[in-house]
C-alpha cells in the first residue's frame, strides 16, 4: 500500500497549485471589472425612454388648437403611461421643456350597429404645459 500513497500525496500537491492559480485568476478578474467601470455622476446618466411608445398622436381638435396658443398640447398616449414617462418622452422626442402634465382617461363608449353592440375603444389624453416661448413644430400653424 505505500506505493499507492506516493500518488496521492502528489494529487493532493497539484490539486493545492490548481487552487492557488484558480484563486489569482479571480482576483485578477476582480481588478480588471472594478477598473472597467468608471465613476458616471447623475448629469452624465442618460434616461434612454421610448417616446414612440408613450406618445401615439398629437390631438387635433379646436379645443386642443385654441390650448396650443396657451403653450398647452394634447396628445394621445399609451394607456399605462403614466405622467413622468409622458413628460421624459415629450422633452426627449421634441426638445423642450416640460412645467406639467395633466392626463383624462376617456372610457369607451356603447356603440350599436343593427342588431349587434359594440364597444368603441377608450383613450388616455395628456395635456402637456411647456415653457413659455417654446413651441412644438408639430402642432403649430
Amino acid at each position: 500500500m505505500a506505493i499507492f500513497d506516493i500518488f496521492k500525496k502528489k494529487k493532493k500537491e497539484v490539486k493545492k497549485e490548481e487552487k492557488k492559480a484558480e484563486k489569482k485568476i479571480e482576483q485578477v478578474k476582480e481588478e480588471k471589472v472594478v477598473k472597467e467601470k468608471p465613476a458616471v455622476s447623475a448629469k452624465e446618466k442618460k434616461v434612454s425612454t421610448s417616446a414612440y411608445r408613450i406618445i401615439n398622436i398629437p390631438y387635433t381638435v379646436e379645443k386642443a388648437s385654441e390650448l396650443a396658443q396657451k403653450n398647452q398640447y394634447v396628445f394621445k398616449v399609451f394607456p399605462r403611461a403614466n405622467k413622468i414617462e409622458i413628460k421624459k418622452a415629450i422633452e426627449e422626442s421634441f426638445g423642450v421643456d416640460v412645467l406639467g402634465v395633466k392626463i383624462i382617461n376617456l372610457p369607451g363608449k356603447k356603440r350599436r350597429t343593427g342588431k349587434t353592440e359594440g364597444f368603441k375603444a377608450g383613450y388616455k389624453k395628456a395635456i402637456v404645459r411647456i415653457k413659455e416661448g417654446q413651441k412644438i413644430e408639430v402642432l403649430s400653424k
